[in-house]
This record gives structure tokens, C-alpha cells and sequence, in this order.
């Protein structure tokens, strides 16, 4: 059974526009707070690839979440788990902050620090935090729209949202760091998402009726086991496991340290990567994005997933070539590096091929979850296309260490190739199929 008897929801498109929007923004924030400017402050001090690399494990957080997910089902309203989670981020973030204003700023005093230790113990707290959020949101989601073409239509909004929040940290938050120091970025981001929670708290629709029976804790273990029976129960489920795994592997260990590769390898500053990064690279994802949901919506996802899954893996040969071309520049005087434009080129282009995944991705996802377990099933569905980023990525910097950028990179489209030979397979499930218009 669902986790709470639906009720009727303000159907007013402005304001369903409105809490997709923030809701998805919000939900990209904390993510890209964890994954990527921390990422970046590490980097900017000095320490080594392979202890940067191993930042991906907070990923398990978002691959392991539907662990808890079917919690957000069986307590409560999705709403109230958003508002919770979210404001318990806010917190979290703040003291983050505190703990960084007095980091280290080199990698000889981050190598005993004992404020770094407990910023990246608070990260993992965030991280489950964060991934619980993302649980809450696309369950509220599913909620309040349930109609799987209106799914579809928002689909697009939902991805530009979470593409902007990306966009904020990587142009307005980085930049911020480089002028006033790293703590401001950590810091304007945790009052950020202290607006959208306030935000959040006045303006989001009740959608649902809490459960007036309190399910007791012999219910719910019964609750989550008959949530995760009931995905596996799908037809061909090891082909939509497999498909759900793999579809994003290349994509995942080529950007697992792309940040650490151009400020490092490459030689981009972090004023330079703020605008190439957050403006070229955000607009270019978001352009990737949305061109994806449109294909889906016009020609189908059955139709679209062939050429987006090409245009998302075959561009990784851009990155393998920049890699090669940097390192050529070291050790040949007659070789000239890429310049500032080239780079900024192939990183855009390369969001831009990663975008085109995301929105068929995403659809992928929503089609394998159902209705009675909406919130446990997206987050099986997110949790295992996550899987390889945290797992695989999560050596990426080892493997740097150990055979260099390009060879990285090389690696990187060995591992997208499974992907496109199962999707011929995957394409014929039944629950893939496109709805009948």
C-alpha cells in the first residue's frame, strides 16, 4: 500500500511550475556542495588525486539510499520528510562552514588537520542527508503529479532546475571562494538553502493525508521487503538492473575527477573554470537535457534512447584527446597545448553529450517504479545508476596515479560500451514501452 491516501492537489500550473523548479534546484545544491567544491577546495590546497578520488564514495550515500527509502513511503507525507531533511541540511552546512574557516589551506598542515577530518566526517553525514532529500523530492514529485505523461513533460523543467543549481555552484559559489576564501562558498550555499526551505515551508502544496494508522516496526520491515519483491518482479529485472548500472559508467569515471584534471593537468584557473565550468558547461548540460526530454516527447523513448545513448558515449574520445595533447605539450617543446577557447569547447561539448543521457535516463527510471512504492522504487532505480560513480570513480584517482589522464579517459569509454549492448535487449521491455497518445 501507499505510505499515505492521496489528496487533492492545486492544480495550477504557475505554481506546479514554481515548486518543480525549487524543489529540483534544491536538490542539486547539496549534491554539487559535496561532490564538487569540496572537491575543488582539495584540489586548490594540494592534495593528492587518489585521496580526492576517494571523495566518490559519499556517493554510496545516494547508490545505498533506497535502503531507507521505503521509510518516506510508509511514515509521514513526502512533504513533511522534504521540509525535515531540508532544514536539517541547512544546519549541516552551516557548520561545515564554521569548521572550514579555519581549514587548511595547504596539503603539509591538511595532512594532520583535525578540522579537515571533521569536515569530511560531517560531509558524510550530509551526504546520507542529501540523499534522503533527493528520496523525499522525487517521491513528492511523483505525488503531486502522478499522471506518467505529465511525468514526462516536467521531466525537462526538473532536469534545467537541477542544472542551475549546478551552474550557481560551479560560476557564483567557486568564484566567491576564489575572491573572500572557501568558507563563503560553503557558506552562501548553506544560506541559500535556507531561503528555498522558507521558501519550501509557505508555498508547497499538500498532496497527501498522513496515515492516521502509526505503522509499527514489524509492518514497515514487512513494508520494505514487499517494496523491494515488487521491483524485482518486473519483467527481464536482471536486463533493467544491468541497463540501470552500466548506462552512465563511461559518463561517471570520465568526469569522476575532471575538476582535479583541469585545474591540476590542464592548468585552468579557478576564475577561468568558474566561467567555463558554471556558464559554458551548465548552459551546455542544460541544453543536452532539455533537448533530450524533447526527443522523448516527440519521438518517444524508445525511438530518442539510440542516438542520446551514442552522443552521450562516443564524445569521451574529445577528453581522451585533450588528456593526450596536455601531456604531449610536457614532454615535446614542438607540441603546443591546447589553448583556453579549445579547452572551454571540448568541456562544453562534453556536457553537453552527457545531457543528452540524462533526461533518458531519467524516464528510464520512472518507467520500472510502481505506483504503490513510488519514492522506494525511483530511488532503487537512481541508487543503482549512481552505482558506478561511487564505486568505479571512487579509484579514479589511484588509476591516475598509476597510468595518467588519457589512459583515464581511454578506460572511460571501455566501460560504456556494456551499455550499448544491452540497450538493443532493454529496448523491448514491456514497462519501456512509450504510452499510446
Amino acid at each position: 500500500m501507499s505510505a499515505a491516501a492521496s489528496a487533492p492537489a492545486a492544480r495550477s500550473p504557475v505554481l506546479t511550475q514554481t515548486w518543480v523548479s525549487t524543489t529540483y534546484f534544491a536538490q542539486g545544491l547539496p549534491f554539487m556542495l559535496i561532490n564538487f567544491l569540496f572537491a575543488a577546495y582539495l584540489t586548490d590546497i594540494g592534495v593528492k588525486e587518489a585521496w580526492i578520488g576517494y571523495l566518490n564514495y559519499f556517493g554510496l550515500a545516494w547508490s545505498l539510499k533506497f535502503l531507507w527509502a521505503p521509510a518516506v513511503d510508509f511514515w509521514g507525507t513526502k512533504r513533511r520528510w522534504l521540509l525535515l531533511v531540508e532544514g536539517a541540511l541547512v544546519v549541516g552546512f552551516g557548520f561545515l562552514t564554521v569548521l572550514l574557516m579555519n581549514g587548511p589551506r595547504d596539503a603539509a598542515s591538511a595532512s594532520h588537520s583535525l578540522l579537515l577530518q571533521g569536515a569530511i566526517a560531517t560531509l558524510a553525514v550530509l551526504a546520507v542527508l542529501a540523499a534522503t532529500h533527493d528520496i523525499a523530492i522525487d517521491g513528492y514529485y511523483m505525488e503531486a503529479i502522478s499522471n506518467p505523461g505529465e511525468q514526462a513533460a516536467y521531466t525537462g523543467l526538473r532536469s534545467l532546475a537541477f542544472q542551475i543549481a549546478k551552474l550557481f555552484v560551479r560560476s557564483v559559489l567557486l568564484a566567491l571562494t576564489g575572491w573572500i576564501g572557501w568558507h563563503w562558498g560553503f557558506g552562501v550555499g548553506a544560506m541559500t538553502l535556507a531561503i528555498l526551505w522558507l521558501f519550501h515551508l509557505a508555498i508547497l502544496p499538500r498532496v497527501e493525508v498522513a496515515r492516521t494508522h502509526r505503522t509499527s516496526v514489524p509492518e514497515a520491515m514487512r513494508g520494505f521487503g514487499s517494496a523491494f519483491l515488487s521491483y524485482l518482479k518486473q519483467p527481464s529485472i536482471w536486463l533493467v538492473l544491468a541497463l540501470l548500472v552500466t548506462y552512465k559508467l563511461g559518463d561517471q569515471l570520465m568526469f569522476a575527477l575532471n575538476t582535479t584534471f583541469l585545474m591540476r593537468e590542464v592548468g585552468v584557473s579557478k576564475p577561468d573554470l568558474a566561467w567555463i565550468g558554471g556558464i559554458l558547461g551548465s548552459a551546455a548540460l542544460t541544453a543536452g537535457s532539455l533537448l533530450s526530454a524533447w526527443a522523448i516527447q516527440k519521438y518517444g523513448w524508445r525511438r530518442s534512447v539510440w542516438p542520446l545513448t551514442l552522443g552521450m558515449n562516443l564524445n569521451i574520445w574529445l577528453y581522451v584527446w585533450l588528456a593526450w595533447s596536455v601531456a604531449q605539450a610536457k614532454v615535446d617543446p614542438t607540441h603546443v597545448a591546447p589553448g583556453l577557447p579549445v579547452v572551454a569547447f571540448i568541456y562544453s561539448f562534453e556536457q553537453f553529450a552527457g545531457g543528452l543521457g540524462s533526461s533518458a535516463l531519467i524516464v528510464f527510471a520512472l518507467r520500472t517504479c510502481n505506483p504503490n512504492f513510488k519514492a522506494a522504487h525511483y530511488a532503487i532505480a537512481t541508487a543503482l545508476a549512481s552505482l558506478g560513480g561511487a564505486t568505479l570513480g571512487a579509484r579514479a584517482g589511484e588509476i591516475v596515479e598509476h597510468i595518467g589522464y588519457t589512459r583515464l579517459f581511454l578506460l572511460s569509454f571501455s566501460v560504456a560500451i556494456p551499455s550499448m549492448l544491452i540497450l538493443p535487449f532493454a529496448v523491448r521491455l514491456p514497462q519501456l514501452q512509450d504510452p499510446v497518445k
